[in-house]
């Protein structure tokens, strides 16, 4: 792979700083990195592969035509103010945020599931929602034989998902919390040391939270399956990094779950850790800084003749973001979508 020159919106985030790990572990050979946020981090250094970089102000005028690959790591609103400028100016872009993800006109691409995707992008190329991946990827082995007619979730999704500011609150929180104290951070809608809180995100007509229908239509988007019936229900718990669900799904047959674990453990983004007898299945904590899916607990519905029922973690900031990233990076590569500037 030649050299790309790489923006990183968000450069200062989480998800960012994650992303140039990444880009080290795996190798990808960068040319101009430059690293973009908002007017509160600008100044900051950040050190990359022996390099000191400092962190720009964001503006319309950060995209000079020379980027190759440009990934938004930012807010909605962000995204929508510099995709679509990065784009024009000749760059690949990767966005991470919701706005684009359910555009008829932009891909949501996982790249084991449909990376097919990725030729009729126009510019912008959209990933989807942190808990979104590690469902679709545990489902899919199974899906491609046995197509899905119906997937009831419920998530458990760690603060990491909200941001930097998110893990120093439940530290702090946690802390008053130990002293008999409540000291709410202000980073979840709820207080969230040694709480659970079921609303992740704000809240829609129907009585669903934008991240269980996020989780719904970026599913059906991305399996190609528009009548797949899916409900969701997304909690926040006090847990630093790491998402799990759990997962009931129905397909056209009924399947034995021993055949649904062979078909899962042979993909490659996915590890089956499912042994009950000697009490071994997956935790947030298996998969922290590790890049698979870990999927166990696989069994059959006693509710539902046609059903499985299964349990799945990731980390969500690699998997769930920067990794994806990445993968799509290599992706786009490997077909000759990036127009490298030189």
């Amino acid at each position: 792979m030649d050299p790309i020159n790489i923006t990183v919106v968000g450069g200062a985030g989480i998800v960012g700083r994650e992303f140039l790990k990444i880009l080290d572990e795996r190798q990808l050979p960068v040319g101009r990195l430059r690293l973009l946020a908002t007017s509160r981090s600008a100044g900051k250094q950040v050190e990359f592969r022996g390099n000191t970089i400092t962190i720009e102000e964001t503006t319309e005028g950060s995209f000079d035509g020379k980027d190759d690959i440009v990934f938004l790591s930012a807010s909605g609103s962000a995204s929508k103010l510099y995709a679509p400028i990065a784009a024009e100016k000749g760059a690949l872009v990767i966005d991470d945020s919701s706005a684009f993800r359910m555009d008829e006109t932009v891909p949501l691409v996982i790249p084991e599931i449909n990376a097919a995707d990725l030729a009729w992008h126009q510019g912008i190329i959209s990933q989807p929602n942190c808990t979104t991946t590690p469902m679709a990827l545990a489902l899919f082995p199974i899906h491609q034989v046995n197509p899905l007619k119906r997937i009831v979730v419920a998530t458990y999704q760690a603060v990491a998902g909200a941001g930097a500011a998110a893990i120093e609150g439940l530290k702090t929180e946690t802390a008053a919390a130990l002293e008999g104290r409540h000291e709410p951070s202000g980073t979840q809608k709820k207080e969230i040391a040694f709480n659970a809180v079921p609303q992740v995100d704000d809240f829609s007509d129907d009585g669903y939270t934008k991240e269980e229908l996020k989780m719904a239509n970026e599913t059906r988007k991305i399996f190609h399956a528009p009548e797949l019936a899916i409900s969701a229900t997304c909690v926040r718990i006090p847990a630093m990094f790491g998402h799990s669900a759990a997962i009931w799904a129905e397909f056209e047959r009924p399947i034995d779950p021993r055949a649904a674990r062979t078909l899962i453990d042979q993909t490659e983004a996915v590890t089956v850790i499912d042994d009950p007898e000697h009490e071994r299945y997956p935790t947030p904590l298996d998969a922290a800084g590790k890049d698979q899916v870990f999927v166990g607990r696989i069994r059959q519905d006693l509710s539902n003749p046609g059903g499985l029922t299964l349990w799945a973690v990731t980390d969500s900031i690699r998997k769930g973001a920067a990794t994806n990233v990445a993968q799509l990076i290599e992706a786009c590569d490997s077909r000759g979508l990036i127009k490298r500037k030189g």
